[in-house]
């Protein structure tokens, strides 16, 4: 696969002298001009954002919903939630995201961020879209303080369980130019990702772009993922090799 290179940066938004204060905090954070968004976003942030108890997830589960693209029945939004354009964002029921949890889409008209139905998104994980399309499959779980992020296509399928801390990103710099300071330089990407269903994360993985993780495959606690690993396959090691199969 080729890389393709994109640019998503704050810095290009608040460097920008043809915008207002307002207009870069829209563009940034709720995604359009609109103030009917703003208002709504503003409101829920406040007032109910930081909300503990089971009245703060009552009121959440009431009025969170306007802000997304579409969210399903009986989801529940925990307390101190970070939103980047949610209305880019599309949530299946009976789904679950924790408290301090991190949403946040930027990209094209005809890409987005989609979780399944019944999907657990633990405490302080990150999900983050700088380009391209997330899709989440039904079922999947995600234990706390993972980070999950694409600038180009990652799915994820259906019943996949995500150990604590885990990594699974295609959102890294380019540094070929030895010239140029390695934060400054375009964030590079291979064109997709795929992690099959009823795959096993240990905690600690780290499951660089561009892999390919078949159904029912199993990686260990602190495996670094390079290359793709086959249907029930057992993986482990850095980087990730395997070392049996699923029934052996």
């Amino acid at each position: 696969m080729k890389d393709s290179h994109r640019k998503y940066r704050f810095t290009d938004i608040i460097e920008d002298k043809n915008k207002s204060s307002l207009q870069k905090y829209q563009d940034m954070v709720i995604g359009k001009r609109s103030l009917l968004p703003l208002i709504r976003h503003e409101l829920s942030m406040l007032l109910l954002g930081p909300l503990p108890g089971a009245l703060g997830l009552v009121l959440r589960k009431r009025f969170f919903p306007s802000m997304f693209g579409s969210v399903g029945r009986n989801v529940l939004f925990g307390h101190h939630l970070t939103l980047r354009s949610p209305h880019r964002i599309f949530i299946g029921k009976n789904s679950v995201i924790d408290d301090f949890v991190f949403l946040s889409f930027r990209g094209g008209d005809d890409q987005d961020l989609r979780l399944g139905k019944n999907v657990l998104v633990g405490r302080f994980s990150q999900i983050k879209v700088r380009g391209g399309t997330l899709k989440l499959g039904d079922g999947v779980n995600i234990g706390p303080f993972c980070h999950i992020g694409t600038t180009g296509n990652l799915s994820i399928g259906d019943q996949v369980l995500i150990s604590a801390n885990c990594y699974i990103g295609g959102v890294r710099h380019s540094f070929r130019d030895k010239d140029t300071p390695i934060v400054e330089q375009v964030l590079q990407t291979e064109s997709r990702t795929d992690i099959g269903r009823d795959v096993w994360l240990g905690t600690h993985v780290v499951v660089n772009d561009g892999v390919k993780i078949g159904a029912g495959a199993v990686v260990g606690a602190g495996a670094v993922v390079v290359r793709d690993i086959p249907p029930f396959s057992i993986a482990a090691g850095v980087p990730a090799k395997i070392i049996g199969t699923r029934g052996d």
